[in-house]
């Protein structure tokens, strides 16, 4: 009897975890995941802002490899995520984990939030629905390009500063003066990020002149920005 009883304890619990899982749409995650796809990829290793969201289903908070950006909140929290805690986590992060670090405000609707979890069940098991990309090509800041394969426009041979004033220049001919205030110096070390000496030019994605030269390395910058005559 007490074998049966238990067997009954398990199969419940089986039901009740397909039961929760069914209740979100991982093809209706996917959208809602449009939103968290600026900063985090589904993508094994590809790591951005935020880290590769691949394989964090069951995998304890804070231990995705590779990624060096984690807080020690997080880090010592000893969550695992699940339909449980993703439920709390995607509601309000910092209610959930105080000191995370995470600056997303969280998902109102509860449906958004299990549509979420199933996107993320499906990411770790290889079945992720396609996130759609928004329009427009490489200036466009919505995910992450790959550098390397970066048009004309956006190669990047020459940057000039004088006094306030940044000019670059790129190999399509053009170029660009940018306020030194709205010019943004990063590195891109990834698999994506640009070859060596070889900088690109994207959009910062907020108003005005505002744009980003991102190179393969920090000891290429200074070498490759000259001062005017």
């Amino acid at each position: 009897m007490k074998a049966l009883y238990l067997v009954a304890i398990a199969a419940s619990l089986v039901v009740q975890t397909a039961c929760a899982r069914a209740a979100g749409d991982a093809a209706r995650g996917a959208r809602v995941f449009q939103a968290c796809a600026a900063c985090h990829s589904i993508q094994p290793g590809e790591h951005m802002t935020g880290p590769s969201l691949a394989d964090v289903w069951n995998r304890k908070a804070g231990t995705v490899r590779g990624f060096e950006r984690y807080s020690e909140a997080l880090k010592r929290s000893n969550v695992v995520w699940s339909d449980a805690s993703l439920e709390q986590w995607l509601a309000n992060p910092e209610k959930f984990i105080p000191g995370s670090g995470m600056t997303f405000p969280g998902l109102r609707e509860k449906q958004a939030r299990q549509d979420v979890a199933a996107f993320l069940l499906a990411a770790s098991q290889g079945k992720a629905p396609k996130v759609e990309e928004g329009g427009g090509g490489m200036m466009m800041s919505r995910g992450k390009p790959n550098l390397k394969q970066a048009p004309p426009e956006g190669q990047v041979i020459s940057v000039e500063y004088c006094r306030d004033t940044y000019t670059i220049t790129t190999a399509a001919g053009a170029r660009d003066k940018v306020w030194e205030f709205n010019l943004r110096l990063k590195t891109d070390s990834s698999k994506d990020g640009p070859l060596p000496g070889k900088p690109v030019v994207v959009g910062a994605g907020m108003q005005g002149d505002r744009v980003s030269v991102i190179f393969a390395a920090p000891g290429e910058i200074s070498g490759f920005i000259k001062a005017c005559r």
